[in-house]
């Protein structure tokens, strides 16, 4: 047997357009029919009062009063033909043709029609119980007679200048009729309800356009899965998620973006005032390049972000701001390069060390001892390798020195000399070689390339390193000052992320245009600085840099080390 064809359930937005429909409809309907029931029970009291007014009205009047009395008094009913032309007859009909009413009907006090408008009723007792007007009392009924349906009023008949009821008077008035004027009343009833109906139905596909557009036409399960989805991804990633909306605000923000940019959770806030780079800013502007990548600092961490818009068909849903925290990668690569740089140097200085041992072993083959004697010495007194600095000898600590003779030979390389100023001098030990190198190496760099870009013949720069003691047996303070044979420093503010002294505009997501505004967070997180000692000229000298660590150095304020590092100075 085939398998039925599985049914397609209704859309989410469907359902609730049939819903709201049949609630309107429900409504609409209760309060059409509460309304024709109030107006029926209203024109039924307005009848029974009527009547009520009729009934007082023949009750009251003494000629009737007076022929109840007469019949009453006298001994048994007169006959049908008697009474069809008596006075009471003409006075009830008269009173029912002139108001309508269905029946106008007098007894006597046994209950006897003495008036009706069947003439074939007369005599006859009455169809409804008289009691309650024979005792004296007005009532009002809704009963079914011998005429129909009807709403009606009885009276007691009193006799002349007496209170003794005698008969009594009862007047009604058809339903048909009242159902009559609630036909003609009916007609604004149901032109209300329909208005009411196409209403409710317009709002209810309203509503519903409303809410696809909101839901971007999503089921209620497919939201809840997003929401999972959203809140598993966002915050299982260590990537910084920036959500901005269509209306400019910010509409995501996960932990990662607080941690990398060191606000709390900015949801809801307007994307123009969130305290965030203007550079993050700019990813966003009308005019600004989807998928461009920028670098840019914040927190001391080196932060790349880019941007892409966020589109649901052809409906506009905002930007949605990537962020890469690169601090960690970046220091390695400065190691890597640091490491790269001083492997070349050993390289070419094994070529150096090899020339020197064949040198020495032709000296003792030709038994040239003098010679061998004077050139070991002079080898013990420059040391067996050299680097392309000068007076290397003065820093004490080893990583200085192989840092800054890889550093010398790399500027060697790009037709630059790197020397050590006079005022050079370190007795301690690096004791944070990593912040050390990443604000050394960063000022060298920007100096080598001020060096290459400069106009002066003599290309240069030259670092003076010093230390001095902490104080209360803490780590000692490394002062740097950089100076180079550029053209000297622009007008602008050189410590701004972006710029860069190699002569070429930063490049988005090579590092570029970091490095000073780097060192000098990293100095000042220390609880020094990085600060431009002299801005230079054209055609040379070039900027001057200075940098103070603090708590880098240790051993330096040692008085018994640094006797023993004077003598082999």
């Amino acid at each position: 047997m085939p398998a039925l064809p599985r049914r397609t359930p209704l859309r989410f937005s469907t359902q609730t357009l049939l819903l709201q429909l049949a609630v309107v409809a429900l409504v609409v309907l209760l309060s059409s029919a509460v309304h024709a029931w109030l107006t029926y029970e209203r024109l039924g009291r307005e009848a029974e009062n009527q009547a009520l007014t009729l009934a007082r009205t023949v009750a009251s009047d003494p000629e009737v009063r007076a022929g109840v009395q007469r019949i009453s008094a006298g001994t048994g009913t007169p006959p049908p033909a008697q009474l069809l032309a008596g006075p009471l007859m003409a006075a009830a009909e008269g009173a029912r043709t002139r108001t309508g009413a269905l029946f106008v009907v007098i007894t006597d006090e046994t209950g006897l029609r003495l008036a009706h408008p069947d003439a074939d009723r007369l005599g006859e007792r009455v169809s409804t119980d008289p009691s309650e007007a024979l005792s004296g009392r007005e009532v009002t009924t809704r009963n079914t007679g011998t005429l129909g349906p009807s709403a009606g009023a009885k009276v007691p008949v009193f006799a002349p200048g007496s209170a003794t009821v005698v008969g009594e008077v009862s007047v009604g008035y058809s339903t048909e009729t009242i159902g009559q004027s609630l036909a003609r009343d009916i007609v604004p009833i149901a032109l209300t309800a329909a208005g009411a109906l196409l209403a409710g139905t317009l709002v209810s596909f309203l509503l519903r356009h409303r809410l696809r557009r909101l839901t971007l036409g999503l089921e209620p399960e497919e939201i809840s899965t997003l929401v999972h989805d959203q809140v598993a991804v966002l915050q299982g990633v260590d990537d910084g998620v920036v959500g901005v909306a269509a209306d400019g605000r910010i509409s995501v923000f996960n932990a990662a973006a607080r941690r990398m940019l060191n606000q709390p959770d900015l949801a809801g806030t307007p994307w123009a005032a969130a305290p965030v780079p203007a550079r993050l800013k700019a990813l966003t502007l009308p005019d600004a390049a989807e998928g461009d990548a920028v670098e840019f600092l914040a927190g001391g961490r080196a932060l790349v972000a880019s941007a892409r818009k966020a589109l649901h068909g052809r409906e506009d849903l905002g930007w949605v701001v990537m962020l890469r925290d690169r601090t960690e990668l970046q220091e390695l690569t400065r190691q890597l390069d640091a490491v790269g740089t001083m492997s070349t140097a050993l390289r070419a200085q094994r070529h150096e060390f090899a020339n020197q041992l064949h040198t020495l072993a032709g000296f003792m083959s030709l038994g040239q001892h003098r010679q061998a004697r004077e050139y070991l010495a002079r080898l013990a007194a420059t040391g067996p390798l050299k680097f392309p600095v000068d007076q290397a000898q003065l820093l004490q600590d080893p990583y200085l020195q192989a840092f800054l003779g890889a550093k010398g030979v790399e500027a060697d390389e790009r037709g630059v000399t790197l020397r050590l100023g006079p005022e050079t001098l370190v007795r301690g030990s690096v004791v944070e070689p990593q912040d050390v190198t990443t604000v050394l190496g960063n000022l060298i760099d920007n100096a080598v390339n001020a060096a290459v870009a400069g106009t002066a013949g003599d290309r240069w720069v030259e670092v003076e390193v010093l230390d001095g003691p902490g104080g209360d047996g803490a780590a000692g303070t490394l002062h740097i000052i950089v100076a180079d044979s550029g053209d000297g420093l622009p007008a602008d503010d050189v410590f701004a992320e972006g710029f860069t002294s190699s002569g070429r505009s930063a490049r988005a997501g090579a590092g570029q245009g970091l490095g000073l505004a780097l060192a000098r967070q990293l100095a000042r997180r220390r609880g020094g600085d990085v600060t431009v000692l002299e801005r230079g000229t054209a055609g040379g000298p070039g900027a001057v840099f200075m940098a103070v660590l603090p708590g880098t150095i240790a051993g330096g304020d040692d008085p018994a080390a640094n006797s023993e590092r004077d003598d082999d100075v």
